[in-house]
């Protein structure tokens, strides 16, 4: 536990080494194992704000990877092993002393040409940028932000709450206001962007507070950095690391499976043995069955012959049913038990237009004829309900030719051989039938 006195006396923040401004008029300043992160000229920015921050004769600790042999001019060695290092005075600094000889007139024309570059150098930026006044206009804008944001030229001068970039893709102004207050960089991560319905975009999001020498607050300058890619190899990677890891736990589970069929093998080979003994037996006992199977098959193909013939007698009775059928001079429909029509002999489609395999397997209320259904559908139900008693009706119909008829209709129960009413026998006699049939057109 650190005491709370000595707690009370530590000030806590956070300061980016490469964009942040330094801190001034430090004596010792601890940055261990960082530079080493950095390329060359990184580290020379980060190293010149150090020597900015530390007081003249101020220590700079680094970590044992860091030498600085190539900033001899900044900062002295005092301790190579350890790596500790005094800052070297800026009045002592050959560098400082060259730029202060230099005349006016060139240091002039060189800082125009590095105002020139350096705008040119915002403006192709490789990440989008946006730069705000203290009050929240937009004072900059690169080509980068442009083509992701729209954000243009054209912008400078607007209040940043009136563009759709400060709430998409984040609630921007709430960060930038925190920002202002607490003088620190606030870094959104992966935030994601749907930019169209074809593409989806993740970036890091970077708020930095301007200010100049003496803190006062200058505005806010917004980094954004496409992190997609990134963010797609991160989720292979992990995706291939759950992949490995299940692929090693299958591996294990298969192992110990193949130890498992190892044995369960072993068990077998001796099962098959037993099997084999057993199959000896069962063949033998197979040549028995196949004795009686070939038995059996000379007594079923006696009993195929008589169904033949028996098949041969039912063929020649339904031809004898159907010649009956069609001589007959009265229209006749036998109906079963639902009222679907089971026979139609030629008379009934002469009388009704109605060949046998339209109204076959029909319902007989439902066949599209003449006949009025109403008068014959009490003669059906008293036949289906097994009244032997014979009743006719005559009923005024319209036949095939779409003339009136006037048709004597009969309804007869059909019995099986159990006395058991099965269906209806319907004989549908027309004026003029007597006659010999018309098989016109």
């Amino acid at each position: 536990m650190f005491d709370k006195e000595l707690r009370r006396s530590v000030i806590f923040g956070r300061n980016d080494l490469v964009q942040d401004a330094p801190i001034s008029r430090i004596d010792l300043l601890a940055c261990r194992n960082t530079l080493m992160y950095f390329n060359v000229e990184t580290q020379a920015r980060i190293l010149g704000r150090f020597h900015f921050a530390l007081v003249d004769g101020g220590a700079l600790f680094l970590g044992k990877a860091e030498m600085l042999l190539s900033h001899s001019s900044m900062f002295t060695p005092v301790n190579l092993k350890h790596r500790i290092f005094r800052k070297v005075p800026r009045g002592l600094m050959p560098t400082v002393v060259n730029l202060m000889e230099k005349p006016a007139i060139v240091q002039q024309a060189e800082l125009t040409g590095v105002d020139r570059l350096r705008e040119e150098a915002f403006l192709a930026s490789p990440v989008a940028q946006i730069v705000l006044t203290s009050d929240g206009l937009v004072a900059l804008t690169n080509r980068h932000c442009e083509n992701l944001f729209g954000v243009s030229t054209r912008d400078v001068g607007r209040p940043f709450r009136d563009l759709d970039v400060s709430y998409r893709p984040a609630e921007l102004r709430k960060y930038i206001e925190q920002a202002q207050i607490e003088r620190r960089t606030l870094h959104l991560r992966d935030v994601e962007y749907v930019r169209s319905a074809m593409e989806t975009l993740h970036l890091d999001i970077q708020v930095n507070p301007l200010v100049d020498a003496h803190s006062a607050l200058l505005g806010v300058t917004l980094i954004f950095q496409d992190v997609t890619a990134a963010r797609r190899l991160r989720d292979e990677l992990e995706q291939a690391h759950r992949a490995l890891e299940t692929a090693y736990e299958e591996l294990q589970s298969t192992n110990e499976e193949l130890e498992t069929t190892n044995e369960e093998l072993q068990s077998t080979v001796e099962e098959l043995e037993t099997t084999n003994e057993e199959l000896q037996s069962t063949n033998e006992e197979l040549e028995t069955m196949n004795e009686e199977l070939q038995s059996t098959n000379d007594e079923l193909q006696s009993i195929n012959e008589q169904l033949q013939e028996r098949t041969a007698d039912l063929d020649r009775a339904n031809a004898f049913l159907d010649a009956v059928l069609t001589s007959l001079r009265a229209s006749v429909a036998v109906v079963d038990r639902e009222m679907q029509v089971r026979v139609w002999n030629r008379q009934a489609e002469n009388l009704w237009g109605l060949r046998t395999e339209e109204a076959v397997g029909k319902h007989l209320l439902n066949l599209d004829i003449g006949l009025p259904i109403d008068g014959l559908r009490p003669l059906v139900r008293k036949a289906l309900s097994g009244d032997q008693s014979t009743e006719e009706v005559h009923l005024a119909a319209v036949n095939r030719r779409g003339r009136t008829v006037t048709v004597r209709v009969v309804c007869t129960p059909l019995t099986d051989l159990v006395d058991k009413t099965s269906g209806v026998i319907i004989v549908m006699e027309a004026d003029g039938m007597a006659a010999p049939a018309d098989n016109g057109g």
